[in-house]
């Protein structure tokens, strides 16, 4: 593994990654190839009122690192929160308030530099003491945050000085720098616990906060990082409905949002002061099993349920085609260790009978839990797998759930829940988040000594090779005796008006990996 070296603050910086998703390049609904440089041409202005309707809120959300699990509030801790590691447009990994890591011990230990005189929001310098704290926020046998999956093999992280820490794992691990990317991951004072007034490093400080409904921040006027924190305000109104989001950003109510429904983009493109930001990633839908659960704990039946699917018409008919087809795992074609020797699952009607005759299971009560807080179109997917295991000759009953409260109280809960992940820095990290056994977000319940045996291996060493053959087996048990039917991998759609820019594609998430608020800028 190499270092990252950077003594400026600048942003960019020589970066460490295997990967190049979107290879520097913008990817727009035309299918044209935009070059970064061309979007970047315009010079970004100071000031103005950034103004976003997002999909993605909830009236439980919460200021608090560890507990952001949809759009909204990654954008909103983005803007007043930085991370240790920034995942780049391009795939790769730059310095944030981490201005250098270098591995020991075969990458069991980590040595990371950390910036000086960042000031958090309060005027207090950015320390190794807040770094400590703010990690081991998520540590612990007790915590409910959402990075503890990804944080658990760190088993000690300590000061060495005011502006250095030692991270030590449980094991080696090449890409131990993905995992601080984490958007969860994120530094406050130390000692920090009044989430009512955050106080972060990020470029806008927080003015008001209704769950669910609005978010108000303005700009702090001092930020740190050169070419970021443009505007001077950011209003950020909960707009759940799909529609209502759209004719919010047609009437110029608002500046952008994300989660364009594919079927709109046509209307968009043809509007002259608008535009569609496309991102093919890591985005995937999921109908989640718990496979310690009757009856997802016959192997046969989830197989049944992975032939009875029908993916090309759930990518035609929910996504317009701005996707690819999933394969029940989580890795996407655009990840260098993409599995391109594993067949392709085909909807298959005659095998999904054969492997649900072969579960000898006699009228199994299958329920899928579905919202539209999941994602748009969720609702409609669990109608669509409905019909095609029907023709199959399984009943699946498909129960909706109301949009607020989705995420605290049906995903994680339900045995057969309709969710979607975003992508992941790297693949360790997508498995480790939510394949890895006791991992928080789990949400199949995956618990296979072999499969964290090879995520290990894989984790440990830095030999291409070795990690592609541990990668690639992974995705096929996954595939084939995992508890996620995953059927597409949909690309982010975001729209916004012309006069926004810094825009820009990330295959990571919507909002340009949710780091819109100090990424855009106003044309005048």
């Amino acid at each position: 593994m190499h270092g990252i070296k950077n003594s400026t603050l600048d942003m960019r910086g020589p970066a460490l990654s295997r990967r190049g998703f979107l290879g520097g390049s913008a990817v727009l609904a035309s299918g044209l190839i935009v070059p970064q440089s061309a979007l970047a041409a315009d010079e970004p202005v100071k000031g103005g009122n950034l103004r976003l309707g997002l999909g993605g809120g909830s009236t439980t959300d919460s200021i608090k690192p560890g507990s952001y699990n949809d759009s909204a509030m990654i954008s909103v801790a983005h803007a007043l929160f930085n991370g240790l590691v920034e995942w780049d447009a391009d795939g790769k990994i730059s310095p944030e308030l981490a201005l250098d890591w270098q591995p020991k011990d075969s990458a069991k230990t980590w040595i990371v530099s950390l910036r000086k005189g960042i000031p958090f929001s309060n005027g207090k310098t950015f320390d190794a003491d807040d770094a400590i704290y703010s990690i081991n926020m998520h540590r612990g046998k007790d915590s409910k945050s959402g990075a503890v999956g990804a944080l658990k093999e760190i088993t000690d992280v300590k000061k060495i000085d005011a502006n250095t820490l030692e991270f030590t794992l449980d094991s080696p691990d090449a890409d131990f720098p993905y995992v601080l990317t984490d958007f969860n991951v994120l530094m406050v004072p130390n000692g920090h616990t009044d989430w009512a007034n955050p106080i972060g490093t990020g470029a806008f400080v927080l003015e008001k906060f209704t769950p669910g409904v609005s978010i108000s921040m303005k700009a702090t006027g001092h930020y740190w990082k050169p070419g970021r924190g443009h505007v001077d305000h950011v209003d950020i109104t909960i707009i759940n409905d799909a529609t209502a989001r759209l004719n919010a950003l047609i009437s110029g109510q608002v500046d952008a949002i994300n989660r364009v429904e594919p079927q709109a983009v046509a209307l968009l493109e043809k509007a002259p002061n608008l535009k569609i930001v496309r991102a093919p990633g890591g985005w995937h839908a999921v109908m989640a099993m718990e496979i310690d659960k009757a009856p997802y704990d016959n192997p046969n039946l989830r197989l049944a349920l992975k032939y009875a699917v029908d993916r090309e018409q759930i990518l035609k008919s929910l996504f317009s085609g701005y996707g690819t087809l999933g394969n029940d795992h989580p890795i996407p074609r655009s990840d260098p260790y993409f599995n391109t020797e594993l067949a392709q699952r085909p909807h298959d009607p005659d095998k999904a009978k054969f492997y649900f005759k072969k579960a000898g299971l006699t009228d199994p009560a299958i329920t899928l839990q579905v919202s539209d807080a999941a994602f748009n179109g969720a609702v409609n997917m669990g109608t669509l797998f409905q019909a095609s295991t029907g023709n199959a000759g399984i009943k699946v009953n498909i129960k909706k759930e109301p949009a607020d409260g989705f995420w605290s109280n049906v995903w994680l809960k339900g045995p057969f829940v309709a969710s979607y992940w975003g992508g992941r820095a790297a693949a360790t990290q997508m498995f480790t988040s939510a394949y890895k056994s006791k991992a928080n977000w789990n949400e199949t319940h995956w618990d296979n000594p072999k499969f964290d045996g090879l995520l290990a291996m894989a984790q440990a060493t830095t030999d291409e090779a070795k990690r592609k053959t541990y990668l690639w087996d992974m995705q096929s048990m996954l595939s084939n005796e995992g508890g996620a039917v995953i059927p597409v991998f949909r690309d982010w759609l975001d729209g916004s008006s012309k006069k926004v820019g810094g825009h820009t594609p990330h295959g990571g998430y919507d909002m340009d990996n949710g780091m819109i608020c100090e990424k855009a800028w106003l044309r005048a």
